[in-house]
């Protein structure tokens, strides 16, 4: 009796392909990356799909698929026919990208646990990977210029793919041009939504005041609330790979991949359609255990909470039969780009940075305006920035307030008098505080006032008579209610 074999397929190299330049005059760096961004999403769902059709076999044979790996269960005489079909399609695959996107598989017979056949397929791509860097070596340290992709493939990316994809009802596929996916043709087609068979895919897209184009990046940020800023949101869940690793059976690891990556493709096209979403924000990709979406500054801030809730309910229903706090948090990261014309990718890979640096030193948090918080913190946050602005919009408190309280926060090492206790009491923030906000008698102030002064001071410098300790939240609190009221 034949045994059947797993193969796993994954891509190499997403982040550089993304973030790698295009021709000197890109006009749109944010369509060229959503285009690329799109195209390695949908690579990783068509090619499985596509192997099967050109062999074939039934599509129950796909195991897992999207968020840049798949896997596929194959009877043993159709190895030969799937490593020539893969070899096609990475070699076309190297060629679109201009080196940078790199397509490794490997293979194993399903003999023993799952946690050995893991292990197994975990080592053959590791040998493959070294092979493949041994090989093409020059290509991959080549100085970055030199990498980077010819203007018809940027138009593939830019137009075709970020624009087309949008109301496509199909994606397709055709062996002449095997890295490409195409949009309602090709020899094999699959549909897009949310059926049962259907490729989930997160493609919303904000369109600009004629409803036939995407926004663009200063369009959005004028419709942000405040100062006109745009920004990138990235999210990322904690702990997902050992997760993975700890899995006992394929179905396990088919059921989990399934379950995050419709998760994050239908709820981020939920999300994104409401109200106060729709027109600011626009969907970049939804992985296996990640996304990225970019937009007007406010509405990203809300997006993220918004996320964060259903994620972390999402968790509480779905994943309480697996033990462990793997898997069941999210965090993530808000890059501001510092200037309205400042390059897309450049705000792209900061948000990326940063999100980096945050999972390196905590879980379940998000970072925003230099600061890493938890999602209570973040809260808090939201709260007392509503406080900030009554203050200033229905009481009267000069907007210098919040500079002021800016001020509170020492971003370089404290100077000689305040090492030595100038401002380390409470009653002499308590006065200073008191003095940015002005006298409590003038007309229309009275109780609510001085519990809203109150309750801010608290929120700032926190209630001990003894001790201040300047709470991250409530810099986050200030630097979010200096943008929402600055016009």
């Amino acid at each position: 009796m034949s045994v059947p074999i797993f193969l796993q397929g994954k891509l190499l190299g997403i982040e550089d392909f993304v973030l790698a330049p295009a021709c000197a005059d890109e006009a749109r760096g944010e369509a060229l990356l959503a285009g690329r961004s799109h195209w390695v999403t949908l690579l990783s769902e068509v090619l499985p799909r596509a192997l099967l059709a050109e062999l074939g076999l039934a599509r129950i044979l796909l195991g897992s698929s999207g968020g840049g790996s798949f896997l596929l269960v194959l009877p043993p005489e159709a190895a030969s026919s799937a490593d020539e079909f893969l070899s096609r399609a990475a070699e076309s695959i190297r060629q679109l990208s201009g080196g940078h996107l790199h397509l490794v598989w490997a293979s194993t017979e399903n003999l023993g646990d799952w946690t050995i056949v893991r292990k197994r397929l975990h080592e053959e791509m590791t040998r493959r990977q070294g092979r493949l860097k041994e090989k093409d070596r020059e290509a991959l340290f080549a100085p970055f210029v030199a990498r980077t992709t010819e203007p018809e493939e940027t138009e593939y990316f830019s137009h075709y793919l970020a624009q087309k994809l949008r109301d496509a009802q199909s994606v397709g596929w055709s062996p002449e041009e095997p890295a490409k996916v195409l949009i309602g043709e090709g020899k094999h087609s699959w549909g897009v939504g949310v059926s049962q068979d259907a490729i989930p895919l997160a493609r919303h897209t904000a369109l600009d005041d004629s409803g036939a184009e995407p926004a663009s990046l200063r369009t959005l940020a004028s419709r942000a609330t405040g100062k006109p800023l745009w920004g990138v949101l990235r999210g990322d869940v904690d702990g997902f790979g050992t997760r993975m690793r700890r899995l006992g059976s394929i179905e396990e690891h088919v059921q989990l991949c399934v379950l995050f990556k419709q998760f994050f493709a239908g709820e981020l096209e939920v999300v994104c359609s409401m109200a106060e979403f729709w027109r600011k924000v626009t969907t970049l990709y939804s992985g296996g255990d990640d996304f990225a979406v970019y937009g007007s500054w406010d509405a990203l801030l809300l997006l993220a909470r918004e996320i964060q809730r259903v994620f972390h309910r999402f968790a509480a229903q779905d994943l309480k039969d697996w033990p462990g706090p793997e898997a069941k948090t999210i965090t993530m990261s808000l890059a501001l780009a510092p200037q309205l014309d400042s390059p897309f990718a450049f705000v792209y890979e900061e948000a990326g940075r940063n999100l980096e640096a945050a999972k390196s030193t905590s879980k379940d948090c998000f970072h925003l305006f230099d600061r890493t918080i938890e999602w209570k913190s973040f809260l808090q946050a939201s709260e007392t920035k509503d406080t900030m602005v009554r203050m200033v919009e229905e009481f009267g408190c000069p907007p210098q307030l919040l500079s002021e309280m800016s001020g509170l926060y020492r971003d370089k090492p404290p100077s000689l008098a305040q090492a030595k206790g100038r401002f380390d009491r409470p009653w002499r923030y308590h006065r200073r505080l008191n003095r940015m906000m002005g006298p409590e008698t003038e007309q229309g102030r009275g109780k609510e006032f001085q519990r809203l002064r109150a309750g801010l001071i608290a929120d700032v410098i926190g209630r001990s008579p003894i001790q201040v300790k300047l709470r991250p939240a409530g810099r986050v609190a200030v630097e979010w209610a200096r943008l929402e009221i600055e016009s």
